[in-house]
């Protein structure tokens, strides 16, 4: 007899680790996105990637998601998706406002940062973002390291 636990070994959500190594982060929206049923189920499974992916607007002035990488649900057979196809994103109006003077006036990039799962659905934050140079990058990581060497002889002061 089976018990009425779940196991919860799907991830808690998807993350863009290089966005916020490449790119200077000035505003964030959360996004619901059109999905397919195969698509939810194998982003359960922890099947998803969106590193390379960002935003644009087509010519109706919908918010799309591209190049997310969600592979094809291993138990969907012709109902499966396509890997990288264009996945329409819902966002309120004045939000879609904001990320297209964004994107056409500052020439700001509009990248996702994490795919999540809200009360059962896939949610998607973006994030409007402006590039870092080669110099940014560097001192972000001597902060970095210089952190970390504080709370290392930190936690041997504590010992």
């Amino acid at each position: 007899m089976a018990s009425g636990k779940r196991s919860n070994d799907s991830p808690k959500e998807i993350r863009n680790k290089r966005a916020s190594h490449d790119y200077f982060i000035e505003d964030k929206f959360k996004a619901g996105v059109v999905l397919r049923g195969t698509e939810v189920k194998s982003i359960r499974q922890g099947r998803a990637q969106i590193s390379d992916a960002f935003v644009r607007f087509n010519p109706s002035g919908e918010a799309v998601l591209f190049n997310a990488n969600i592979e094809e649900y291993s138990f969907g057979n012709v109902q499966n998706h396509e890997i990288k196809r264009a996945r329409k994103l819902l966002l309120h109006k004045n939000e879609l406002k904001k990320l297209r003077a964004a994107i056409e006036m500052d020439g700001l990039t509009v990248l996702p940062l994490r795919m999540f799962f809200s009360h059962g659905l896939v949610k998607v934050e973006v994030a409007i973002c402006r590039g870092k140079k080669l110099f940014d990058k560097r001192e972000a990581l001597k902060k970095r390291t210089e952190l970390r060497e504080a709370e290392r002889d930190l936690a041997r002061f504590r010992r």
